[in-house]
């Protein structure tokens, strides 16, 4: 019989002092193809896991599966985390790494300082590392990192050719008044990159002067007088006195303004009466649990999405179009659970629309449904730029002129909407969002202008890119008439990824349809002799397709080709066309204020919102 040798010592299951293995033919190693019982010289298949091994001890030698089996001994000379006792000191770098990641954890995650309150984890995880008080994390350790983040963000900026700022108030539930500021630019890297800067408590009255110290205080604390900046906010009053005294170029909301057009219109005592009525059931369907019940019944029976019913917000005119449209869906389900017995005995106020409302209620989801999609672009996720406000506004115009097909509530709709559009964006800053447009490769063409206007358009933008290849020189101390003008060859420029498809942006081409894809725009020669040569090729060249790309990262693929344009489109490709991103952030901001078991100062919130947006994760 062949000898059984030991199993070896990284096998350190209890069954391997009952089983070895054979050595192989020749003595050339352990067979471990089938394991060898010590008791009984049985061969046993061995895969990988003991199971088959543990299973033969249990039914042929389970006497000696009982007997207790010697403890591996460990060494006593071996250091372990259970028998160190001596504790990092807090200067160590690897403390200082800890602290750092709870900061982190902190900032990224909303949590209250009272997190560091609660040993196990972090003594789990390392029990050498002593605990940070509360009162060192907000006065010290958030504070180190707060400055730190804060220079990277002043270097970033530094290199930006122009910037755009978003702001508007927001109150906690402390009652403490606060604004928040958040900046935009492209970077380097043709990447529209936003930063939130400061979230500022505001005791003053929210007037227009003192709303713009605030904003010429942060401008020079983080040294942007220089960028020419821009400022887009709501439509409020204040804040238009607020950026003319501050003496920035200021932009209204184009979201908050499509708000306001389709508010009018909800306005009209037509809507509104039918509006009431269909609030008024989808209310009574959602709180009553009997009706919801009948409701869900009748949706099975109808074979209907069982989907609730939507009860709109007085703030966002597009709940109101939503609440339209689901009850237009389920309307069959609502009228069954409204006229069942169940629902008659108890509620005999709430009755169904008529056909003729139900009629009105298709015409109105249908003539609204252009607002719904320009209000879905503008709040997307990625900010649009200020370059797709003007071509909305001129095809929003459009599709709400009066045609002789149209009911009269239709009628009224539409007058209310253009009405209010056809007022707005009349001011001066209207020609730099025509030039926003222009250097906007889907929108190019502007053919929402007269030929007069358009070419004024184009001879702006050539003597801008022209002053700014200018300035560009002086910086940069380049002798005239050594810079390279050329084009450089195919071979090189360094070949670009394909820009990715954007969802966003086919929702702008269902709205906008083929108007600006119909083919490049017509030629408007210059005298100026290379702005002159790249705007005739950058007009000839095909217009970017709006279901795909963007214009950042077309500028980014032929930044070699229109070196004079490319740097004219980051000066005004980076102002935002909507403040809606930065209403996300003062939404974490009442998260974060309410996260907080006590209530933060206001310099502790502004340094908490700062890193939440601007940690890197």
């Amino acid at each position: 019989m062949s000898k059984i040798l030991e199993a070896p010592l990284s096998l350190k299951a209890d069954v391997w002092t009952h089983f070895g293995f054979k050595a192989k033919e020749g003595n050339q190693g352990i067979d471990k193809t089938n394991a060898i019982c010590k008791h009984c010289q049985a061969s046993i298949r061995y895969t990988g896991n003991t199971t088959n091994l543990r299973s033969h001890l249990q039914r042929h030698h389970a006497d000696k599966l009982a007997s207790p089996q010697p403890k591996k001994t460990r060494d006593p000379t071996q250091t372990t985390l259970d028998n160190t006792t001596s504790k990092l000191p807090s200067n160590s770098v690897h403390a200082q790494k800890i602290t750092e990641s709870v900061v982190h954890y902190i900032c990224k995650g909303l949590c209250p300082y009272s997190v560091v309150e609660n040993t196990g984890l972090i003594n789990t995880l390392d029990p050498r590392y002593v605990i940070p008080t509360r009162s060192y994390m907000t006065d010290k350790a958030v504070p180190r990192i707060y400055d730190k983040v804060k220079d990277d963000v002043k270097s970033a900026l530094s290199s930006a050719p122009r910037v755009a700022l978003t702001c508007d108030g927001w109150t906690s539930r402390a009652t403490e008044a606060f604004v928040t500021i958040t900046c935009h630019y492209v970077d380097e890297e043709w990447e529209l990159m936003s930063h939130v800067l400061q979230t500022r408590a505001m005791h003053k009255s929210h007037t227009g002067s003192n709303i713009a110290e605030l904003l010429k205080a942060a401008l020079e604390e983080w040294d942007l007088v220089s960028k020419d900046p821009a400022i887009v906010t709501d439509n409020a009053a204040n804040m238009s006195v607020a950026a003319e005294l501050a003496g920035m170029l200021h932009f209204r909301c184009f979201a908050h303004t499509l708000n306001l057009a389709s508010q009018r219109a909800l306005k009209l005592p037509a809507v509104a009466r039918l509006l009431g009525h269909v609030r008024r059931i989808s209310t009574f369907l959602k709180r009553s649990i009997t009706a919801s019940h009948v409701l869900r019944q009748k949706q099975k029976l109808l074979e209907l999405p069982e989907h609730k019913l939507i009860t709109d917000v007085v703030t966002r005119w597009n709940s109101a179009h939503d609440m339209l449209e689901r009850f237009l869906e389920q309307q069959p389900a609502v009228s069954a659970a409204l006229l069942s017995n169940e629902l008659r005995k108890t509620e005999k106020e709430v009755c169904t629309l008529c056909e003729s409302d139900i009629t009105s209620a298709e015409e109105m989801v249908d003539a609204m449904k252009p607002m719904k999609i320009a209000t879905l672009v503008m709040s997307k996720e990625s900010s649009p730029t200020l370059s797709v406000v003007a071509p909305l506004h001129a095809q929003l115009i459009q599709d709400f002129q009066e045609s002789r097909a149209d009911s009269e509530i239709v009628k009224e709709i539409k007058a209310a909407i253009c009405q209010d559009l056809s007022k707005r964006y009349m001011d001066q800053q209207k020609e730099t969002m025509y030039v926003c447009s222009a250097l906007d490769p889907g929108f190019k063409a502007l053919p929402f202008l007269p030929d007069d206007e358009r070419e004024e358009i184009y001879l702006r933008i050539t003597a801008e890119a022209r002053r700014i290849q200018e300035l560009f020189q002086e910086e940069a101390k380049v002798i005239p008439g050594q810079e390279d003008n050329h084009v450089e060859d195919k071979d090189d420029i360094p070949a670009s990824p394909p820009p990715k498809k954007k969802k966003d942006l086919c929702c702008l081409a269902d709205l906008l349809g083929s108007t600006y894809s119909a083919g490049p725009a017509v030629r408007h020669r210059t005298t100026q002799a290379q702005a002159e040569e790249e705007m005739s090729r950058y007009k000839e060249a095909p217009p970017l397709s709006l279901a795909e790309g963007s214009p950042l990262s077309w500028w980014k693929e032929h930044q070699n080709e229109y070196p004079l344009m490319s740097r004219l489109a980051k000066v005004y490709l980076c102002i935002p066309g909507t403040s809606v991103s930065s209403e996300r952030v003062f939404s974490t901001a009442g998260d974060i204020v309410t996260a907080q078991r006590s209530v933060l100062s206001s310099k502790h919130v502004d340094q908490l919102l700062f890193l939440n947006k601007n940690l890197k994760s």
